[in-house]
């Protein structure tokens, strides 16, 4: 029974941690702040979260649906995929969802989009096309990914759409939110691939 409270309170815990990202997001989308490199104030409140999820695991496990709930486990996912700046924390979560997913006590998807994260913020090509950022023309691009045709059979095979859907949808969303593309392109770009260097993700 007191197990059961336990993780009660862990699921209760996780959906706040979550709320208070999305918030934050929310507030810098509305300050036209999103775009402009990783923000200060987001790098923050990510790593702390990264942090809180980091002990919880320890003490519970990976949060699968059957622990927490759906609702907290999406939210822990979501958590998960934002700590950017946390390369070992975030391989180590990637390892344990792989065993959720074989498990049937995770999904897919949620494995997929953590994979093309992990190999896209190491310099790699993503398997998915789950990863988009502002290209050189201004516009929202996947990635870089090995071949369309294959991206888009990994992508049926775990019930996603194709990429090209997936780009209309991205750039659709970033306009109703009123994202603009960063001012310095080649700035921004300098800037990701030196806070990758120094946090680890490359060398």
């Amino acid at each position: 029974m007191s197990v059961r409270m336990d993780y009660t309170y862990i699921a209760e815990k996780i959906i706040s941690l979550r709320d208070e990202d999305l918030n934050l997001r929310k507030k810098l989308v509305k300050k036209g702040q999103l775009s402009e490199g990783y923000n200060k104030e987001m790098e923050e409140l990510h790593n702390q979260n990264a942090q809180i999820i980091d002990q919880l695991i320890d003490s519970i496990g990976y949060p699968t649906i059957d622990k927490v709930g759906k609702e907290a486990s999406d939210a822990a996912w979501l958590i998960i995929q934002h700590s950017i700046g946390q390369p070992e924390f975030m391989k180590k979560c990637r390892y344990l969802l792989e065993d959720a997913v074989s498990d049937n006590k995770a999904s897919q998807q949620a494995l997929a989009y953590l994979t093309d994260r992990i190999v896209v913020l190491e310099g790699k090509s993503q398997l998915y096309g789950t990863q988009f950022d502002w290209d050189e023309h201004g516009e929202l691009s996947p990635d870089p990914f090995d071949d369309l045709i294959q991206v888009n059979q990994r992508r049926k095979s775990i019930g996603l759409n194709t990429l090209e859907e997936q780009t209309i949808l991205i750039r659709k969303r970033a306009k109703e939110e009123n994202q603009s593309p960063p001012i310095d392109f080649e700035k921004r770009k300098r800037e990701m691939d030196e806070w990758r260097k120094r946090v680890g993700w490359t060398k």
